[in-house]
């Protein structure tokens, strides 16, 4: 069974570390490793839920008026009037809101909340906080742009890998299907610095093949693994 990983180690920290030095001995490229915690808080996805769940229950009041209006009466004790229109509708929406409060709070627990979320969602915005982290810290920093960043976002279980230009040009996305493939197996078996490890392994054999170390190429990339 999978394992759930919440967090890595000093010694995962040392794991890829090494292995981004070992990998980039042998090319050009320069792989720079990212770990968070999650990508993103959806908070828009607890308000659609809210909204839709405030929704139904409204219009299953519109659908079933006399089974409401008897529970309505039933909460009075039996001595109310008969609710106008305007009191009537007044009481739906107010149903509505307590529904859509009710829901919101609800997914104030982040598990939950990320639970609820469409898989498609997840892997978007997995897929867009690794892009703009390697706009910020990789993208065109090296001088042949072969810059190429493994990034594992752990609460929504995806990984990602954004590779600068020169990389691009070469190196279609699914060639590096190894390195992911490696990647979550050995999450999966609770090992985080392992895996990671392990992709960098595949994607040095990559890089290697199409950008080969050549004679005073600095290191021009933090190696250490990056968390945050």
């Amino acid at each position: 069974m999978p394992r759930k990983v919440n967090h890595v180690s000093e010694a995962d920290h040392r794991i890829v570390t090494d292995a981004v030095a070992a990998a980039e001995r042998h090319t050009d490229g320069e792989i720079v490793t990212i770990i968070a915690a999650q990508s993103n808080d959806y908070d828009d996805v607890a308000l659609v839920w809210a909204s839709v769940g405030a929704f139904l229950a409204m219009s299953l009041v519109a659908l079933f008026p006399d089974f409401y209006r008897g529970i309505y009466d039933w909460l009075r004790g039996g001595w109310g009037h008969e609710p106008t229109a305007n009191e009537w509708l007044g009481t739906i929406i107010a149903f509505g809101v307590i529904k859509w409060i009710g829901i919101w709070l609800i997914l104030l627990w982040r598990p939950l909340r990320l639970a609820l979320t469409p898989r498609a969602i997840l892997a978007g915005r997995v897929r867009a906080r690794a892009i703009d982290l390697f706009k910020v810290g990789t993208e065109a920093k090296t001088v042949g742009r072969t810059g190429v960043v493994l990034y594992v976002s752990l609460k929504e279980h995806r990984a990602d890998i954004v590779a600068d230009e020169a990389i691009a040009a070469k190196v279609a996305p699914e060639i590096w299907g190894n390195a992911m493939a490696a990647l979550i197996d050995r999450i999966r078996a609770g090992e985080p610095g392992e895996g990671m490890a392990e992709a960098v392994r595949q994607m040095g054999v990559v890089l290697a093949e199409h950008f080969p170390k050549s004679d005073g190429n600095p290191n021009e990339l933090c190696d250490r693994l990056i968390e945050i």
